[in-house]
């Protein structure tokens, strides 16, 4: 019997609707607004979350990374006594190499002491580059695939030779599709060889490109006598994280003084550490961005709300006539919840297709973040747009279902 009166119900919404088209539209227009912002703000927290957790898992998942303070997303929120330590030296980066028996690869990154904007090939220039010097176990640190040409050795190194390696972004943009290697570029007014082109790994931010410049860390060196910040990757001995944190973290210690008593002046993170935090980040932001499109829904419901309360007032005569011919109160509330349902599930759905059409869109704006839509957002968005129906159908029904059918009948 229930069953037959809800499929009843929904015709008769169904019928409602079909009547009021525009006015339904935009009594929903909210909730599909907020159900739309919800599934949106999901597939964009998907697409960071697999970008950022596909970058640092480049460089593997045990691989260690050494700064003067925390990298990843609390580098912004730095302390007082982070800012004033010492930077990372070289000799340190050697201690490393040679006093630590479960290390297998250090690899130092030096940061340039000014920013190089651009590198220049004839009339083509390519702005927003990412300078870095580094030793030849950059290649194996960061897992790096040559698209042309090879990647500098430790001979280049040594020799200070001016060669550079190419992120594959900054070839294109230089060379198009050609082969650089042998090619001479402008690089700050020094004239460097190109020796090849690494593949886009995804190493850098979600949705940036591969703007890596990377030359020999002596060349650096010569290059920018003032440099002095130096990052170290270190990759230990498989399955031995923990034994080699612990012996870089005794020697790093002892080499920059630090006393027994006193905490770090300097920071050791792992890829895994790095996820997690970027993870418990994008918990919190997408908490703040569901609770702002619920404003949305809560707008909506409240004019489903205000519309249902017309429709009562505009049917009152046919309460009365199903009332007196002995509708039951629960039938009618049955009908005006199933309507208020039917009307923020359709919204909803529209909802739900307006959401599904921003990833589709960032994935042609931004090409390297693999936006998808996730099922709990979908899940959650449509759930919460029938919530909201049956939250705000609750006064209109009862008020419809508490009419009395001699005062409904005598409506006009």
């Amino acid at each position: 019997m229930f069953q037959g009166l809800f499929w009843s119900s929904v015709g008769m919404a169904f019928d409602t609707l079909r009547s009021y088209k525009l006015r339904s539209f935009l009594t929903v227009l909210g909730v599909i607004i907020g159900t739309g912002t919800i599934i949106g703000v999901g597939s964009i927290i998907t697409g960071m979350d697999g970008a950022f957790s596909n970058a640092m898992r480049t460089i593997g998942s045990e691989t260690m990374v050494v700064f003067k303070f925390a990298v990843g997303l609390r580098f912004g929120n730095r302390s007082a006594e982070e800012r004033m330590r010492k930077p990372i030296t070289y000799d340190q980066a050697q201690a490393v190499r040679e006093r630590c028996p479960h290390v297998e690869k250090v690899t130092s990154m030096l940061m340039p002491w000014r920013g190089v904007k651009k590198i220049r090939y004839q009339a083509n220039d390519f702005a927003g580059i990412n300078l870095q010097g580094s030793e030849s176990s950059y290649a194996d640190v960061w897992q790096v695939e040559m698209i042309h040409g090879r990647f500098f050795n430790e001979i280049d190194n040594q020799h200070r030779s001016k060669v550079v390696v190419l992120g594959e972004d900054v070839a294109k943009g230089l060379f198009s599709t050609s082969d650089p290697s042998g090619k001479m570029v402008d690089l700050d007014g020094q004239m460097m060889e190109v020796l090849g082109v690494m593949k886009n790994s995804g190493s850098g931010p979600p949705g940036s490109r591969d703007n890596r410049v990377v030359m020999p860390y002596w060349t650096m060196r010569k290059f920018q006598p003032a440099a002095v910040e130096h990052m170290l990757f270190i990759k230990p001995e498989k399955g031995n994280l923990a034994a080699a944190m612990d012996e870089v973290r005794g020697v790093l210690r002892q080499e920059r003084r630090v006393k027994y008593d006193e905490p770090d002046s300097f920071s050791i993170s792992t890829s895994e550490q790095m996820i997690a935090d970027f993870r418990q980040i994008m918990s919190i932001t997408a908490l703040v961005m569901v609770v702002l499109s619920s404003i949305g829904l809560l707008v909506g419901g409240i004019g489903v709300m205000n519309i249902m309360l017309v429709s009562v007032t505009e049917r009152t005569r046919e309460i009365g006539v199903r009332k007196a011919l002995g509708a039951r109160r629960s039938e009618i509330v049955t009908q005006f919840m199933t309507e208020a349902v039917v009307l923020t599930f359709l919204g909803g759905l529209l909802g739900m297709a307006v959401g599904w059409l921003i990833p589709v869109l960032g994935s042609i704006v931004f090409p390297n973040l693999p936006m998808s839509v996730p099922l709990w957002a979908a899940g959650l968005g449509v759930g919460v747009s029938v919530a909201v129906g049956l939250f705000f159908g609750i006064w209109p029904a009862n008020k419809a279902a508490g009419l009395d059918p001699v005062e409904a009948l005598r409506y006009e």
